[in-house]
């Protein structure tokens, strides 16, 4: 019972991290931070829940992107940690060059602030995917006092399909494949814009 104690305290002053949301660790070591915590897209639904504005829930993803595949207003604010540079070509891949957005800690110390939050408090990350930018987001917030940086392993719209009809149609997991709330209309209040 003692021990229950000592757990339950150290949660709670934040000398533990919160496994009650935490998920299993990514095998893929990019997909990894420092922090080692992660939650998949019903996790932090949960977490939003339970903590309220206690946490910050951050889409990272372009504005531009959500507006073809969807935001739910679950979600705190968006802050993208990249951004399409309609200036630049990819010359991998046939699209605009993502770039890292330059304010992307600073806009996040901004939205803790406004909402009346320190650098202790839950910061929860999520992208298309939990792959590309969740984990690498996470990571450009390392050694700069952010206590407790969940990814969101799963992303907003899942893994792909490996075969069939729908081979490379993101239907696996994520946020709108596990019927949680969202919607094709932006919430203009929670949308990043440059200025």
């Amino acid at each position: 019972m003692r021990l229950i104690k000592i757990v339950y305290i150290s949660i709670i002053l934040g000398l533990l991290p919160m496994t009650a949301f935490s998920s299993q660790e990514p095998a893929n070591q990019k997909k990894q931070t420092p922090w080692k915590l992660y939650v998949d897209s019903k996790e932090a639904y949960e977490m939003k829940q339970k903590m309220g504005d206690q946490v910050l829930f951050i889409d990272v993803r372009d504005p531009i992107e959500i507006m073809f595949t969807g935001f739910s207003d679950v979600v705190d604010i968006n802050i993208p940690f990249k951004i399409a540079n309609k200036d630049a070509w990819n010359q991998k891949k046939p699209v605009y060059l993502m770039e890292i957005n330059p304010d992307f800690e600073k806009n996040i110390a901004d939205a803790l602030a406004d909402k009346g939050l320190t650098k202790d408090a839950p910061i929860i990350l999520m992208c298309r995917s939990g792959g590309t930018r969740g984990a690498p987001s996470a990571k450009q917030l390392w050694g700069k006092g952010y206590r407790k940086v969940y990814v969101v392993t799963d992303g907003f719209e899942g893994g792909k399909i490996k075969e069939g009809k729908q081979k490379n149609w993101r239907r696996v997991n994520g946020w709108k494949n596990s019927g949680l709330p969202w919607s094709y209309k932006l919430n203009k209040e929670k949308m990043y814009f440059n200025n």
